[in-house]
């Protein structure tokens, strides 16, 4: 007698399907940066048109951050199968990662919206639907700064630290109107849920969510399962919670990144924290 497989609990390394391709994009001055997008699949393994899009921007890149910063590998590991979701990541101008690395260098976040704009492009371009920023760290800034494409829906926030964005930036986005969601871990070491609820109430439609327990690099499986959920219910509004647990086919990923690109925080938290731990 034959009995149904138990779902498999959905851990810190845990893959799900999705379609996964190396991507190249273009920027205006001449540029090749180095991503991957990964797509919803059927039933027959195909790619599908996912429910929308998540245009993904990495931490610090000279202290640790890069695309594969793991809030975002776990994004594009889990968020198309659970959610039907596209995830779009991608290594800013002379950033290295396992993908390899992205021509040009670190700009302090200036040449970078050329960076932004590319990525934006190659969403269009593929005919991505519901394209969303996603920033975390100094992505938020590159979000904020350099965001405000009319084809974008709106943009999430991961642990912002408002440094290199200005009161004039947050004006600017409120005048924009796109939707503003801004998660803040309570134990943030640069912007904490009081102070951001300050300094974003420039901007009418930002929604400031304080994290309880949280600190900015979002290290461990709760932390990580927070932002997906919160990231979810805003993209896909009415979606439920994202389940804990998978019955279809998985994998389990490498249990570590080669040392020489997880690189360490730094003063701005931004460094390569892979929170690979189930706690």
């Amino acid at each position: 007698m034959s009995t149904e497989p138990e779902p498999t609990p959905i851990r810190s390394l845990t893959v799900l399907p999705a379609h996964r391709e190396d991507v190249e994009l273009h920027t205006a001055d001449g540029l090749t940066l180095v991503g991957e997008l990964a797509l919803p699949v059927g039933p027959d393994g195909q790619p599908t048109t996912p429910a929308a899009t998540l245009v993904t921007l990495h931490p610090l890149p000279t202290h640790g951050g890069y695309m594969d910063s793991h809030v975002y590998r776990k994004a594009s590991w889990r968020l198309p199968a659970l959610a039907g979701l596209a995830v779009l990541r991608f290594n800013t101008r002379g950033t290295t990662s396992p993908r390899g690395t992205s021509e040009g260098t670190f700009d302090e976040g200036v040449g970078e919206r050329f960076d932004v704009a590319a990525a934006i492009e190659l969403a269009e371009f593929r005919d991505l639907p519901h394209r969303w920023l996603v920033g975390w760290s100094f992505g938020t800034e590159l979000a904020l700064v350099h965001g405000r494409d009319p084809s974008i829906e709106g943009a999430i926030l991961l642990s912002p630290p408002l440094h290199r964005a200005t009161d004039a930036d947050l004006d600017a986005w409120a005048a924009f109107g796109k939707p503003l969601v801004v998660l803040v871990p309570e134990l943030d070491d640069y912007l904490r849920p009081d102070e951001a609820r300050r300094r974003f109430a420039r901007v009418p439609q930002a929604e400031v969510i304080g994290v309880d327990g949280a600190k900015h690099l979002w290290v461990g499986e709760p932390a990580v399962r927070r932002v997906l959920d919160e990231i979810v219910a805003h993209v896909l509004p009415g979606h439920p919670p994202l389940p804990t647990t998978w019955d279809g086919p998985s994998e389990t990923a490498p249990s570590a990144l080669p040392p020489a690109v997880a690189g360490p925080s730094d003063e701005r938290g931004d460094g390569g924290a892979d929170g690979q731990e189930d706690a």
